[in-house]
């Protein structure tokens, strides 16, 4: 008889034990974008994507750096050590370089030894993918806690005098730590709703190393406001949640318009009229795969989420990458 491979003890569920981000010091107005020459005015920006800021890095301060920190804090917030992280997974799209990567070199500044660590570049769906990759390591036994970070530094790779990206696109980093959720526990974290548009693929671009990310506004806009809500949706089916169970909606940062076309769809789908909305686009950009955990971070800070609401997230990319699930926040 041939022996049987044996597997790991499954374990019912995963939670967000922690969350932890950092941003870059330096603030950029719309006004400082229209006075360095750009083709536009604050009127213009807040009409269009509701930005009103956004923050930018320091030459001197790259991925790592602002992953490390917000790592770091997420690990604190949860409670552990770094001696107790099993693997690390960063969500992000703008290392300077695909070698090293990111996640090996934070874990290594954290202090996470001889864990797993590596990237995913899901682009602002990286952190829903990041999360949910966490979630089926420990719900197959293969790891107890999991560090999930998104961090970006898109100023790195804007054209600075191109108004359909310098507006937008901003810095920062944004942590979880997800670990298994106790014997008799409800899981915290739902099944993930994922998928890719790669038909439209060339909407978002960066060329080549030596080139500017470029992206086609307009047509991004529009399969964004009318494919992704179905996404959210049919997260919550996976879960079992109907849409009024939702205390809390954090769709990726991308456009303030946008996030509002998908609220009004989940309401319309049956969500609440008190359901709160993430608004951080208005003074953080768009950072790509760290905007959901910088949202979440912020909106707790303001007393506007508690302990145990249930939210639902939803990232959508370039790729076209896409991935929504329901957590119960920490």
């Amino acid at each position: 008889m041939r022996p049987h491979l044996r597997q790991l003890t499954t374990i019912a569920g995963a939670r967000i034990l922690g969350l932890g981000t950092r941003q870059p010091e330096q603030i950029v107005t719309n006004a400082d974008i229209a006075t360095r020459g750009v083709d536009t005015s604050d009127e213009w920006i807040r009409a269009r994507v509701g930005i009103e800021q956004r923050r930018v890095a320091r030459a001197d301060e790259s991925v790592v750096d602002m992953a490390v920190d917000a790592g770091s804090k997420a690990l604190a917030d949860a409670g552990l050590a770094p001696c107790d992280i099993d693997a690390v997974l960063v969500a992000t799209c703008t290392m300077p370089s695909p070698i090293p990567n990111a996640a090996g070199q934070a874990a290594d500044r954290i202090g996470v030894r001889a864990a797993p660590a590596f990237d995913i570049n899901a682009a602002c769906a990286g952190f829903c993918y990041g999360l949910g990759a966490a979630s089926d390591m420990i719900r197959a036994g293969s790891a107890r806690h999991v560090l999930v970070i998104g961090a970006e530094k898109l100023s790195d790779w804007v054209d600075p005098m191109d108004r359909s990206t310098c507006i937008i696109f901003a810095d920062g980093a944004g942590a979880a730590v997800v670990g298994a959720v106790d014997h008799g526990e409800r899981p915290g974290i739902g099944p993930i709703a994922a998928g890719s548009a790669g038909d439209l693929v060339d909407t978002i671009v960066i060329a080549d190393r030596h080139s500017s990310i470029r992206q086609e506004g307009q047509e991004v806009y529009r399969w964004a406001i009318t494919k992704i809500a179905p996404v959210a949706l049919r997260a919550l089916e996976l879960a079992g949640l109907a849409p009024e169970d939702i205390d809390v909606l954090v769709p990726h940062q991308a456009n303030l318009r946008i996030v509002e076309a998908i609220a009004r769809r989940i309401r319309d789908a049956g969500g609440r009229k008190d359901m709160v909305v993430a608004d951080d686009i208005v003074h953080s950009g768009n950072t790509s795969s760290a905007s959901i955990p910088l949202a979440l971070d912020h909106m707790r800070a303001e007393g506007r989420v508690r302990s145990g609401d249930l939210a639902l997230l939803v990232g959508f990319g370039a790729g076209l990458s896409y991935a929504s699930q329901a957590v119960v926040l920490p």
